[in-house]
């Protein structure tokens, strides 16, 4: 257990933040400019670095960046704001009687407030052979550092899952030179977010990067003698595989919330102001369920973190929720979704499309309102298409500006991290 930084005690509330995260930091980089000084802050983080970026992983894999260029915020940065930081230092218990968040088996930190942020953690399939050497996920920079130590050792790999976390890994070991293999049980990659045109525009520029994609296939067993060799699908297929990347998904980490007794579902229940069912305990990004949604994505997690620090600055502050949308580059295309992906019977579809160009962009109306949108290669109206989303503006006047972009702002967006 490491620890920086220290903050005058005196008569000011402690506030523990369990979790130091993407989700933690945002929440601790406005907590201390709503408040600076109202609270006596410690943060307490499982892994041994500081807040990193996620998003920077698959390149990290890749070789693309080093671990230096993930960073966010030096050790500085905490001591400065006056933010003790324990890192590598798991909260084993929450001892709410006595207001306590026990951290591995011995150290105590008392507390007035306590902001959950312990994320999620990566779902492993309910297969024959998971627990065999030689499988591994795709979470954070411990499951980096084992797949880049496993991919020099040995030469097939498989990835399970076609959501955006698999295709980051096989693209990340694809660059690495190792031959690999991305299974995806779903009719398309990324179901949730494309289309099938869009879908398959993105299979492509897997394809391009030296990534076989098969689709329909569902994992029947891992085999191999003491350690993973081969993969079985459930047709028959046997497919050679010394590495094994499983990114099927992640779970809500309740487990710390159910023992302290607090409320939860498939995550820790929280209220508008990310209160959980004790008043002195929140919860925010990955950990909570906000009106029966449990969010996997960065944005709303930065939007809770923002509305938790304006509440307990003293600051009238709701949060009502996340309109979804997704902006990324999937291999180096960019990519863009928000609101309704697969066209309702109610709604018209608005297309225009160049396989050869890898542009696609479709807009989905329904009583001359945009629900949805799928763009990929060109995304510079995605702002304005998640703002009408939202707003439910009529767009009878803005459709050509919506299809064919608007001249004296063409190109002028950029594509914002997933």
């Amino acid at each position: 257990m490491t620890a920086t930084g220290t903050g005058p005690a005196g008569a000011r509330e402690r506030l523990v933040v369990v979790g130091n995260g993407m989700a933690s930091l945002r929440f601790l980089e406005r907590v201390t400019e709503d408040a600076p000084g109202l609270y006596d802050v410690t943060v307490v983080g499982a892994e041994p670095v500081a807040a990193y970026n996620r998003v920077l992983l698959s390149s990290l894999l890749g070789g693309e960046v080093d671990e230096a260029a993930c960073a966010f915020r030096g050790l500085d940065w905490y001591a400065s704001h006056g933010i003790r930081l324990l890192t590598g230092a798991p909260v084993t218990a929450i001892d709410r009687e006595n207001g306590l968040a026990v951290v591995g088996e011995t150290h105590v930190l008392p507390f007035d407030k306590l902001v959950l942020a312990v994320g999620s953690t990566p779902i492993r399939l309910p297969k024959p052979g998971m627990d065999l050497p030689g499988i591994l996920t795709f979470r954070d920079l411990a499951d980096v550092s084992a797949i880049r130590k496993a991919a020099r050792e040995h030469a097939r790999a498989v990835v399970i899952g076609g959501g955006l976390l698999g295709l980051e890994a096989a693209v990340g070991l694809a660059r690495l030179g190792v031959d690999t293999t991305l299974l995806h049980v779903m009719d398309r990659l990324m179901e949730r977010q494309l289309d099938h045109a869009a879908a398959d525009l993105v299979r492509r520029a897997m394809e391009a990067r030296g990534v076989r994609v098969i689709l329909n296939a569902d994992t029947a067993a891992v085999e191999g003698d003491g350690r993973a060799e081969r993969l079985r699908l459930t047709d028959g297929t046997v497919i050679p595989a010394d590495l094994v990347v499983v990114s099927v998904g992640v779970r809500p980490s309740v487990a710390l919330a159910q023992g302290a007794g607090l409320a939860t579902g498939r995550g820790i229940l929280v209220d508008d102001t990310m209160a959980t069912s004790d008043p002195r305990i929140f919860a925010l990004g990955e950990c909570a369920e906000h009106r029966g949604m449990v969010y996997g994505l960065v944005e709303p997690a930065y939007e809770q973190a923002e509305v938790l620090a304006k509440h307990l600055a003293g600051h009238e502050a709701r949060y009502a929720g996340t309109a979804l949308s997704t902006s990324l580059k999937v291999s180096g295309l960019p990519v863009f979704s928000a609101g309704v992906v697969d066209t309702p019977e109610s709604a018209e579809a608005v297309v225009m499309s160049d396989a050869g160009a890898g542009l696609y962009r479709k807009l989905l109306i329904e009583d001359g309102r945009l629900i949805g949108a799928v763009f990929v290669g060109d995304i510079a109206e995605q702002a304005l298409c998640k703002a009408l989303i939202r707003s439910g503006e009529p767009v009878a006047e803005m459709r050509d500006d919506l299809m064919f972009g608007r001249p004296a702002e063409a190109g002028t967006s950029q594509p914002l991290a997933a």
